[in-house]
């Protein structure tokens, strides 16, 4: 597995790639590598002859009070795990790298990015659009995965690559979760154990209200106030939102019709957690 730090050490090696008709498969990744990244590798190996991973801490999806200096890193780590699962190239630049001082172009999705996350994180999807055009067109990657645990920005980057016809694929991949179903994330390591403990509260709240949408509960309201009040029973819970929207607008919907997608973001203590389900 090749190391590589700098934009142009990743075009060297897709141009031989690309001279040689191999397909590139593309995993974006904020580093601190856990099972969830390990299966969206894991499918990029599958499907493409060769696999990049960038391990890349994006300063400019982050809000003036929000994690950056403290989000978790672990390279040598990262890149243990990608080589055990057969990655060839791992790329992780300095910010400089990929911001320069005269940076000043940045790629935004209008409407899916106004909502859920949105509201709360204004900065944040405009920033992950801007550095996923930049390693799309650094990679040149036929395929690229992202996990369903982040659901609005996998139905963010669908859409951009869908407007600006990106030549790329996007695959999503399933929520890897704990077997306690608590959904795998880096921010998991900022809970203490009694707020680990309590944050299952917010699978057992989502699968409360998937069941209630599969067995034909089709009032929206119905099934936000039944898993708002579930999550809310526990008191180190504090909802950011409980939201009901179309998958492919990301819209608030009153009656549950088409495919919907039903997320949550909740603070258990002062850690923030996302997950979601989706009914196609």
């Amino acid at each position: 597995m090749k190391i590589t730090h700098t934009i142009n050490e990743v075009k060297t090696c897709v141009r031989e790639w690309k001279k040689a008709g191999l397909s590139i498969g593309l995993v974006p990744t904020m580093g601190y590598l856990h099972e969830g990244h390990a299966s969206l590798i894991e499918r990029a190996r599958k499907e493409n002859d060769k696999v990049i991973v960038s391990d890349f801490v994006n300063p400019i999806q982050f809000g003036p009070k929000e994690d950056l200096a403290t989000y978790p890193r672990d390279f040598d780590a990262d890149c243990k795990l990608c080589e055990s699962l057969g990655a060839d190239l791992i790329f992780n630049p300095e910010p400089a790298e990929m911001y320069s001082d005269t940076f000043h172009s940045y790629v935004g999705v209008n409407t899916l990015s106004e909502g859920l996350c949105g509201k709360s994180r204004p900065i944040h999807f405009n920033g992950v659009c801007t550095v996923v055009s930049k390693l799309f067109n650094i990679s040149e990657a036929d395929r690229a995965y992202f996990g369903q645990k982040d659901a609005q920005q996998l139905a963010i980057v669908r859409r951009m690559v869908r407007d600006l016809n990106y030549n790329i694929e996007i695959i999503g991949c399933p929520i890897i979760r704990e077997e306690d179903g608590l959904a795998k994330s880096s921010r998991n390591t900022y809970l203490k154990a009694d707020e680990r403990e309590k944050a299952t509260i917010l699978h057992k709240a989502l699968t409360k209200g998937e069941e209630m949408v599969r067995d034909g509960e089709k009032d929206a309201k119905a099934v936000i106030s039944a898993v708002s009040d579930m999550i809310s029973s526990e008191p180190l819970a504090k909802i950011d939102y409980v939201d009901i929207v179309d998958w492919n607008e990301l819209q608030e919907v009153e009656k549950i019709e088409g495919p919907i997608l039903m997320a949550v973001a909740v603070y258990i203590g002062s850690v923030r957690l996302i997950d979601n389900f989706i009914v196609e």
